[in-house]
């Protein structure tokens, strides 16, 4: 019998047959075509399976998949996912764990550069007839500066492994610190942030949004930083309180900002981060690239074929519930 996977997620049909191009026998691939809830509800119906990137998953969603056995994340963070109302209706989420982390890493230093070298700022001039080499702000190396890594998963590991080629000093928070061994072998260092947030040239963010982070960094965090430091968040967009970023900038309490995620995707036209000049904004690109499309989307398939078979998920891409606040470290 044939089952079929959803993704959730209005991808373009040319993504949908390269998706076809590796489904494992035995199952079969639509996907969403429109925004909104009531669109999911439909599409999600008859689904056995279902696969969300970028778009959130309420319950009313999921209690609409009659025969729904697993939600699966493309991708790490499954904040847009309602995994509470999942466990309760039985049904497995999974994620690919680490499968995102060198394109972010990457994506990551390349956010930095601009932000630091004004490098968008040049090429929107020449777009539009202006040679403008910054007369503004000075442009900045990334070479010797000290770059504070807020959360320290896989990919702020691999931020941090890249970032040794710049002769960087890397300061990192985490709700659980590293072995000082793991720490020498890494070339990193421990800082609390507010001690992060003062001390370093770059801050960026690789953090999950749970409670504790939500508008983790606001005005307060942001005055407490150097006027030359530069901010980029490619974890999410709930981690800044966006106001205050635009506040930030436009009154140069820091030097520049690079931003891929966003409180309300897609971006909204009366967004308070539109048109700042030494702001660099992407829309969600971070895990984005061509060389991790199907190593990533083979992982997801043989995981939607564990659940077929009645198999347990590995236990790095099962999803389980974090602990309740007064339980974390």
């Amino acid at each position: 019998m044939t089952e079929t996977i959803v993704v959730l997620d209005a991808i373009s049909e040319t993504v949908a047959e390269r998706l076809r191009a590796l489904l494992p026998d035995g199952f079969e691939l639509t996907h969403g075509t429109a925004l909104g809830d009531d669109h999911l509800v439909e599409i999600i119906a008859e689904a056995d399976y279902a696969i969300s990137g970028q778009v959130a998953v309420s319950g009313r969603v999921l209690r609409a998949g009659r025969r729904l056995k697993l939600l699966h994340k493309w991708g790490v963070g499954v904040d847009n996912l309602d995994v509470e109302t999942a466990r309760e209706l039985g049904i497995k989420v999974a994620r690919t764990t680490g499968s995102n982390s060198v394109a972010v890493a990457e994506f990551t230093i390349g956010l930095m550069i601009c932000a630091l070298r004004h490098i968008p700022h040049g090429h929107f001039g020449l777009q539009h007839g202006k040679w403008q080499n910054w007369r503004g702000q000075s442009p900045f190396l990334l070479s010797g500066k000290t770059v504070g890594l807020v959360g320290f998963g896989a990919i702020g590991k691999a931020v941090a492994r890249l970032l040794s080629g710049f002769g960087c000093t890397i300061l990192y928070n985490k709700r659980n610190r590293l072995d000082s061994a793991e720490e020498d072998e890494r070339g990193v260092a421990f800082a609390e942030l507010p001690e992060l947030l003062a001390r370093s040239d770059l801050v960026s963010l690789h953090c999950p949004l749970t409670p504790a982070t939500n508008a983790l960094i606001d005005r307060a965090a942001l005055s407490s930083m150097k006027s030359t430091a530069v901010l980029v968040n490619v974890a999410r967009g709930g981690v800044v309180a966006e106001p205050d970023l635009a506040w930030a900038l436009r009154n140069r309490v820091i030097h520049a900002a690079a931003v891929d995620v966003y409180e309300i995707e897609p971006l909204p036209a009366d967004s308070p981060l539109l048109h700042i000049d030494n702001l660099t904004l992407t829309p969600h690109l971070g895990a984005m690239a061509a060389d991790t499309f199907a190593p990533t989307v083979r992982r997801m398939f043989a995981n939607i074929v564990r659940v077929s078979r009645g198999e347990p998920i590995p236990a790095l891409d099962a999803v389980v519930p974090r602990p309740p606040p007064a339980e974390r470290r």
